[in-house]
């Protein structure tokens, strides 16, 4: 499953963010910040998979941030392909419907080896243990929080700074917003239960997607010249907009090529391989389309759009040679 999902007695959507809060950390220590269950399990190259379908926004943040860091010969990786039942995804698309790394064919399997009377979601990503065959966590944001403070020792030498501390502040305000508003605010479209809901989630959405516009116009990424995890988060709902969410959701005021600023971005993300190369269109279609019955009973897939505006020229680097240029101006006078 996604994840579990309901509405209010409003019609208003509402997710259901009850994950298994335990952390992976450098040394097995108690992590200072966020949650942890019991004791923190200990950073060990080849010890953990990451499960992570490309089909979903929230594992493509994880498998974006495993690329970026260069995490790939350390972190093992499981891809449940992008049509499940309402037990859970499943390895039906891997050689004898079993993934090689962990040998099983539901990943609902590793969560019932941790508690075999688990009756929650069962989510990507999802971090499980090899040897026991137990899942760890499911806790998406704090998956790749982690993969960046905690398993450092293990990055590329030129990983990027995620996370950079004389901007976390702002990050954090950015992201909350991006993740509430746009993240999250598709799926309040889409899933809304009522006229009212839906019409009150559609303009929470295009009033951040404006915002965005606007402060993508003058700066290359949210933060400024460099990709942040911020850039992560906010990607895997733009690649997604025009395949699925512009009609599948019905967020239909405008389709991302027709938003200048907020295009050119998320070309400009595409074009990076630890973006571009983590996104499969044709899982993405497959799994809202199908799986999501309750909005489309037919399980037709769209043949569209046009997937070739995605490689075109972006531009976007020129506006941090501009942004310099401004700056080397105002201090030269």
């Amino acid at each position: 499953m996604n994840s579990y999902v309901s509405s209010s007695e409003s019609g208003s959507f509402e997710r259901d963010m009850d994950y298994l809060p335990d952390r992976i950390t450098r040394g097995g220590r108690r992590p200072s910040d966020g949650p942890v269950v019991g004791e923190p399990w200990p950073v060990e190259p080849g010890r953990y998979c990451l499960v992570a379908a490309p089909a979903c926004p929230w594992a493509s943040r994880s498998l974006v941030v495993r690329k970026l860091l260069g995490l790939e010969d350390v972190l093992p990786l499981a891809t449940p392909g992008p049509v499940h039942d309402e037990r859970s995804w499943n390895f039906d698309e891997q050689p004898g419907g079993i993934d090689p790394v962990l040998g099983i064919h539901r990943l609902q399997e590793a969560y019932l080896a941790r508690d075999p009377a688990y009756d929650k979601g069962i989510t990507v990503p999802a971090m499980v243990d090899i040897p026991s065959g137990k899942v760890v966590t499911n806790d998406f944001p704090w998956i790749t929080h982690d993969l960046f403070f905690e398993w450092s020792e293990h990055h590329r030498s030129d990983a990027p700074d995620l996370w950079p501390d004389h901007l976390r502040d702002e990050m954090e305000e950015v992201m909350e917003r991006v993740f509430t508003d746009v993240n999250n605010g598709v799926y309040s479209c889409g899933f809304a239960g009522s006229q009212e809901a839906y019409e009150e989630a559609y303009d929470t959405l295009w009033s951040a997607m404006d915002w965005l516009e606007e402060r993508l116009t003058t700066r290359r990424y949210l933060m400024g010249d460099e990709i942040t995890e911020a850039d992560v988060r906010l990607f895997t709902t733009l690649v997604r907009f025009d395949a699925v969410y512009h009609s599948h959701f019905k967020c239909n005021r405008s389709k991302l090529v027709e938003l200048p600023a907020l295009w050119g971005y998320a070309r400009d993300l595409f074009q990076q391989p630890a973006f571009g190369e983590t996104v499969d269109f044709e899982q993405i279609k497959r799994h809202y389309y199908v799986v999501q019955d309750d909005l489309n009973p037919t399980g037709i897939v769209p043949t569209g759009p046009d997937l070739k505006g995605w490689w075109t020229p972006h531009h976007r680097d020129q506006l941090a040679k501009d942004l310099t240029d401004r700056t080397n101006v105002r201090r030269a006078g």
